[in-house]
């Protein structure tokens, strides 16, 4: 026989071989994934933004199929309305969940925190926090940059040009927690929106001593502890010299917006 066609069907029945090999592995290894999950991701916004704490739109749907605990899933983005979807595919029933919405904790605008030096860099919050402490005698506030609004996807952050500082557009923010990640500073956090209540909290991040954060902005929280004294419902701890209210805890009473002398706690009533 011709030692070339020998070398052929040798090599050919090593290759049937391995190919039998690797389809009986393929059998008993093969991961079947319910039908369910492909329907779930249709019915999800797409967005992919990482907001409900998984990396995305198809990790999010893999979990609501898995997780035994359905009621603490949530789509920030398609919100209670995606959430029923998601849950009529699934057979379950979905516990409305109360709204959220992004904040900043920084009131220092540009008449309370006036400019003490001039950044002269790369327009960046992380490339600036991480080279100095700031334009203004406070380490802990907004630099202005714009990290947030160029990691929103939604157009729910804008700057405004008086007071030096992003805005939510409350009718456009998810609650993606973009923001949250993009701030180096961490001045952001998601709230519950509020009904007709609204919400309050403490738009400051100094934790140095009153005098020290007064002299460096006028609307700083001083940590004079007032708050937390009248506030009927416990929601209110100093702690690092900053007052900070428990939005789960809180009652809307308001006697800490009345009482606080540096007006660092902002309310933000729903119409």
């Amino acid at each position: 026989m011709n030692l070339t066609l020998v070398a052929i069907l040798f090599l050919g029945a090593i290759g049937l071989f391995f190919a039998i090999i690797l389809y009986l592995a393929a059998r008993r290894f093969k991961v079947f994934e319910d039908a369910c999950i492909d329907d779930i991701e249709d019915a999800l916004p797409g967005a992919n933004c990482g907001g409900c704490g998984f990396t995305g739109c198809r990790n999010f749907a893999e979990e609501c199929v898995r997780s035994k605990q359905f009621e603490k899933l949530l789509c920030p983005v398609g919100g209670l309305e995606t959430m029923v979807k998601v849950a009529a595919i699934l057979g379950k029933e979905t516990i409305p969940a109360d709204p959220t919405i992004a904040v900043l904790r920084c009131n220092g605008t540009c008449s309370h925190r006036p400019k003490t030096s001039i950044f002269d860099g790369a327009i960046s919050c992380a490339v600036a926090s991480a080279t100095y402490s700031g334009d203004t005698d406070c380490s802990f506030g907004c630099l202005g940059l714009t990290d947030c609004v160029n990691a929103c996807k939604f157009d729910a952050l804008v700057m405004n040009p008086e007071t030096g500082l992003p805005e939510v557009v409350e009718d456009k923010c998810t609650s993606c927690g973009a923001c949250v990640k993009a701030c180096p500073k961490n001045l952001f956090e998601i709230h519950k929106k509020g009904h007709e209540s609204g919400r309050i909290y403490v738009a400051c991040m100094n934790k140095d001593k009153g005098a020290v954060a007064k002299k460096a902005c006028e609307a700083a929280c001083i940590g004079c502890g007032k708050c937390e004294k009248v506030c009927e419902s416990n929601a209110i701890t100093i702690t690092n010299n900053l007052a900070y209210i428990d939005a789960n805890a809180c009652n809307l009473c308001r006697k800490c917006v009345e009482i606080c002398p540096s007006g660092a706690i902002m309310e933000v009533v729903m119409k």
